[in-house]
């Protein structure tokens, strides 16, 4: 698609020769004789750069590149000007103008002008997108609470050292956003990054795991394997749900977080590693440790840099912001462009988010799969269905969240399987999602 020059001008004969000269490379060009009119032409249909003159009758060409930059920051415009007011469009470049030309001109330098604005925004643009991405696929979303950003500045400054940091939090909180915004920011950066969840293994698997083995260690082991320890070696382990591990193989690990090195199972050599320790838990340490659960002396090894983080519900200010970093990533897959109503954030912003995160996340994706326009409603977030208890005690007949919003996203799915008479293609198009996305719901839920 052609790029789009607006051009302004009260002088007809020299806005209509600038967009002839331009037209012959390719460029759509509009012309305007007004600052008015050319304000309101750029609120209707937009442009890529902006040519305009500097002296004009009713609206100057500094005034309206005013205007321009508060609607389009990052839009170039170039300023024509008599030599007698290049002090003018110096001024107008500090104002934000891309450059300024003055009268008279030959033709290639326009053209050269036009497409260096162009080029050089693009690139901009391109980086601002790469950037955008880059902080996406590290979890880098810039919070807006004050708490959430006195976690990151910890975090940042803990990130400097080799210092074993303790992540404590509810579940879903974005713990392991933390581990690695530390690893991303130390400079262990080019090393690996090794997560761990604790939790997933049995004992003797965990200690293979974190640990390795040797050939014939035991049964199935028929080749030797190094372990997360000397994997993550000059970079980044993260210990997640290390609340869970057992009184012997905390006593275990202790040993090697203080000896720095690992013996792999079934092997009798010591193997030093230089690996950075997070650790994270959403468990209350202190109460296991009084309770007998926890090692006291694991505790303070690795709670050397402690840091809490909250639960969404009590930084409310990143749950937008966060929604719709989300929303984006799922538009980029889908290949759809999506927006939240005003109702839509409302019901967002005020749901309590007991799964915090992990649950904004789940929602938001649910809500791109089963909106049927780009504009996602506040009904089709399925969260008026999860109104929370009138009580704070415990009712075990009380579905899980997970199940609640399964059960609801189920509903609407076999209605429009229903309407469809089990054409999954046309119950996908209904649904205003692929038929794969549709397939790959379905065998979550277990329909057939």
């Amino acid at each position: 698609m052609p790029e789009r020059i607006l051009i302004v001008d009260d002088e007809r004969p020299m806005a209509h020769a600038v967009a002839r000269a331009l037209e012959r490379k390719g460029y759509l060009c509009r012309v305007f004789f007004d600052g008015h009119e050319a304000l309101q032409g750029f609120k209707a249909e937009g442009a890529d750069l902006v040519i305009t003159d500097q002296r004009m009758p009713t609206m100057s060409g500094i005034t309206l590149l005013q205007h321009l930059k508060e609607l389009a920051p990052d839009l170039p415009v170039i300023f024509l000007t008599a030599y007698a007011d290049v002090a003018r469009a110096v001024e107008a470049m500090k104002l934000g103008a891309f450059d300024y030309l003055t009268k008279p001109f030959d033709n290639n330098e326009l053209r050269t002008q036009v497409a260096r604005a162009l080029k050089l925004n693009q690139l901009e643009q391109e980086n601002d997108r790469l950037r955008c991405a880059l902080r996406g696929q590290r979890g880098e979303i810039e919070p807006q609470s004050k708490a959430m950003r006195a976690v990151f500045s910890l975090a940042d400054r803990a990130a400097a050292s080799d210092a074993t940091v303790l992540l404590q939090g509810e579940s879903g909180t974005g713990k392991e956003v933390v581990a690695r915004r530390i690893h991303w920011h130390s400079p262990r950066l080019q090393q690996p990054l090794v997560a761990v969840n604790c939790k997933a293994f049995a004992e003797n698997l965990l200690e293979s795991e974190l640990f390795g083995h040797v050939k014939g260690a035991f049964t199935g082991a028929q080749t030797a394997r190094r372990g997360c320890f000397e994997r993550a070696d000059g970079g980044t382990l993260f210990l997640d749900e290390i609340g869970e591990i057992s009184l012997s193989f905390q006593a275990k690990l202790l040993r090697v977080l203080q000896e720095r090195e690992v013996v792999p199972v079934g092997g009798d050599q010591p193997r030093p590693f230089d690996t950075r320790v997070i650790a994270a838990t959403n468990r209350n340490l202190r109460a296991d440790i009084a309770a007998g659960r926890f090692r006291e002396d694991l505790y303070f090894r690795l709670n050397v840099i402690p840091i809490a983080i909250p639960p969404l519900r009590e930084r409310r200010e990143d749950v937008l912001p966060l929604a719709e970093s989300f929303l984006q990533q799922h538009a980029h897959q889908s290949g759809r462009r999506f927006q939240f109503s005003s109702l839509a954030q409302k019901r967002l912003h005020d749901h309590a988010w007991p799964g915090n995160v992990r649950e904004l996340e789940n929602t938001v994706e649910r809500a791109a799969v089963l909106a049927r326009e780009e504009t996602i409603e506040a009904e089709d977030l399925l969260l008026e269905q999860l109104a929370p208890p009138s009580t704070a005690t415990h009712d075990a007949a009380l579905p899980s969240l997970q199940e609640a919003l399964d059960r609801a996203a189920e509903e609407v799915i076999r209605r429009a399987l229903d309407q469809c008479a089990g054409r999954k293609q046309e119950a996908a198009r209904l649904l205003g999602v692929e038929r794969t996305t549709l397939y790959r719901f379905m065998k979550k839920l277990d329909l057939d």
